[in-house]
């Protein structure tokens, strides 16, 4: 196997080892890191396709801890913000919003993360005054970052991390599905996706497994901590990205 192949298979497995351990953070790792030996448009299918195997695996495994509900409801917003992150896409500068998602976020995890009182929804009735799902859709739409809204939701709700990992999935298997045919429609869908698709399958089967075991093994405020601890990652490298270069 060449170099460049192996480089890929690597980003692959890393990737899936957080998505399957946290339930998210992939697209932050996968898509920069593959662009560094992939054309863009090889590099952001590949993602895509990943992470619906990802997603369907898990699925296939913990589908009984899924919160349907929040699942549902998750889902039914994103398709509604999915229109506006493709305005966005074309109106406004990427580095504006970036800049605007990171602060907000990494504020948020920090405060969870010092506050005595945590904020806390104890159910979905109130849900969508956060707007998690739609932003989520807005942000997946722009920049294909469907994950840290998501993420400050499960967290808010404390999900254990066993049905905070299964619901998100449950939103990832829709949601990649939906973006995957979308890159097939552009004609994206290449030879060279298949082979490195092919290629990094047994390497996303092995991370999926690591990802559960480490995922079984956190409990209760050690997970969320660990969560709130990626959400600064994600929000400080947001905020990097959106610095003037």
């Amino acid at each position: 196997m060449e170099a460049g192949t192996i480089y890929v298979v690597g980003v692959i497995f890393i990737a899936t080892v957080v998505r399957s351990t946290l339930g998210f953070g992939e697209a932050l790792i996968a898509v920069p890191l593959l662009a560094l030996r992939l054309p863009v448009a090889v590099a952001a299918p590949l993602a895509v396709l990943v992470s619906v195997t990802v997603a369907a695996v898990i699925v296939a495994q913990d589908w009984r801890r899924i919160e349907m509900r929040s699942a549902s409801w998750l889902i039914v917003s994103a398709l509604g913000g999915i229109p506006l992150g493709l305005l966005l896409l074309a109106r406004v500068d990427d580095a504006v919003v970036k800049a605007i998602l990171g602060t907000v976020i990494a504020i948020f995890a920090l405060y969870s993360l010092t506050a005595r009182n945590r904020l806390h929804l104890p159910h979905d009735h109130w849900g969508w005054l956060i707007g998690s799902g739609f932003c989520s859709g807005v942000l997946g739409g722009a920049y294909g970052m469907n994950g840290p809204p998501l993420a400050v939701y499960g967290a808010l709700r404390r999900w254990s991390p066993r049905h905070f990992r299964a619901t998100l999935q449950g939103y990832f298997l829709v949601a990649s599905a939906v973006g995957m045919a979308g890159y097939a429609s552009l004609g994206l869908w290449s030879a060279a996706l298949t082979r490195y698709y092919l290629l990094s399958l047994p390497a996303a089967v092995v991370g999926i497994g690591i990802g559960r075991r480490l995922n079984h093994g956190l409990k209760g405020d050690a997970f969320l901590r660990v969560v709130h601890g990626g959400l600064i990652g994600i929000g400080l490298v947001l905020i990097v990205q959106a610095l003037p270069r």
